[in-house]
């Protein structure tokens, strides 16, 4: 996604190449809002980084005075920004389900992505592409009940699912199987999004072209 011409207020400080910060970036797409998209390499980030970010990480969104540095933290954050449309349930026990999924997700899926992006070659990642494979398989007939995860509506945890599922085959993994059915029909869907599509940077672009 390019950087926007159009100067605002709100700046997203991205690695093209991370699902964390694809994450926000669905949700920037899918709200519409302007914001200026600056790629950084995370290996040679910009002094001003530094400046507004005390642990020089990415992503981060610097939205006037404010400057945020956990994608889950900004996504809540542009939710109640930009109300519209919601990607938190209203009600208590559904947005706490949601932050529970969100939790889930990181503790299951995101650390092995992390761990065969890291190093893909090995006996660690070959383990962990396997249990990420079986743990997506497992869930895939969650995937059947409802028109997105778990909910009628595109949610902030479809947000944090889908940047995952788009990089499987940089992961080196092939859903390929029966019971993968549901999985695949929520990727045509998810992936067919305008936000979705609005989201992706060239590198992302590149993972499935």
């Amino acid at each position: 996604m390019g950087v926007v011409t159009k100067r605002s207020s709100m700046t997203f400080f991205s690695d093209p190449a991370s699902h964390y910060s694809h994450r926000v970036r669905i949700v920037l797409a899918e709200k519409g809002v302007t914001v200026d998209i600056v790629d950084v390499d995370p290996d040679n980030p910009p002094a001003e980084l530094a400046d507004l970010n005390p642990y020089n990480a990415l992503p981060t969104l610097v939205d006037r005075d404010l400057v945020l540095y956990e994608p889950n933290i900004m996504m809540e954050y542009l939710d109640e920004r930009f109300p519209h449309p919601p990607l938190l349930p209203v009600y208590p026990v559904a947005r706490a389900n949601s932050r529970l999924m969100m939790h889930r997700i990181q503790k299951d899926w995101c650390g092995l992505v992390d761990q065969i992006l890291a190093q893909p070659t090995g006996k660690a990642s070959d383990a962990a592409r396997k249990e990420l494979k079986e743990s997506l398989l497992a869930t895939a007939p969650l995937f059947a009940e409802t028109p997105f995860f778990l909910s009628e509506e595109f949610t902030i945890v479809d947000c944090c699912i889908a940047p995952i599922l788009w990089r499987l085959p940089a992961l080196g993994i092939d859903l390929g199987d029966k019971q993968a059915k549901p999985l695949v029909k929520y990727m045509d869907s998810i992936f067919g999004r305008e936000g979705f599509k609005a989201s992706l940077s060239d590198l992302e672009e590149d993972i499935r072209s």
